[in-house]
């Protein structure tokens, strides 16, 4: 599957609209982003139910700001509107499928507990 590019118009749609969906926070000019682009498309390839994404940092710089990206390459995983892991640099292909693996063994019941809970101890 290919990936989408997202922008700030269409971005709440699909991440909305599916269930989970890796994002690449990237840029043109950074080579750490180059080299991890052929690890993304090659795991798109092979997880075809779900939803890859690329959020190009220069020409998104409104989106990049909301989520605090500092550093690219980011991946970023959301299910069910939950964004349950984010981390800078580029990964290898190992790290990958296994990140893509765990995010897939998440009971999100669990996670959504877990933020309530997290949510009323800082109130």
């Amino acid at each position: 599957m290919s990936t989408v590019e997202l922008t700030k118009e269409n971005f709440d749609q699909v991440v909305s609209d599916n269930d989970f969906v890796l994002i690449d926070f990237w840029a043109s000019w950074c080579g750490p982003c180059r080299q991890f682009a052929p690890v993304y498309d090659a795991a798109s390839e092979r997880h075809g139910d779900l939803v890859f994404a690329k959020v190009d940092t220069e020409a998104q710089q409104e989106l990049a700001a909301a989520f605090e990206i500092r550093s690219i390459p980011t991946l970023m995983i959301v299910r069910d509107n939950v964004a349950v892991f984010a981390q800078p640099g580029a990964l290898p292909e190992v790290a990958l499928e296994d990140i893509i693996g765990q995010a897939r063994k998440l009971d999100m019941d669990e996670v959504r507990k877990s933020i309530e809970d997290q949510q009323k101890e800082q109130k």
